[in-house]
């Protein structure tokens, strides 16, 4: 087993990072701009989001702003992208 294999096991187990990789496909979003994409209540957002980050799938492009902050995929979270069904 890949360590993609793991982290695609990681997105697929929750439908949450599962939306969240899908809403930021070809796009840059803020946590709210997401959360109101994917349905998913922007304090569970934040939550995945940072998992995300941890586990260097997405990045924040302007970590130094408070409020909004854009996020993008990686190139680790866009090969998780294609393989997600």
């Amino acid at each position: 087993m890949t360590k993609s294999d793991i982290l695609l096991g990681y997105i697929k187990a929750s439908s949450y990072r599962t939306k969240i990789i899908k809403a930021l496909e070809g796009k840059k979003l803020t946590p709210a701009e997401m959360a109101k994409e994917t349905n998913i209540s922007l304090s569970h957002v934040s939550n995945t989001l940072a998992e995300l980050v941890e586990k260097n799938l997405i990045v924040c492009l302007n970590p130094e702003f408070k409020k909004g902050r854009l996020y993008e995929l990686t190139s680790n979270g866009k090969k998780i992208l294609k393989n997600l069904v």
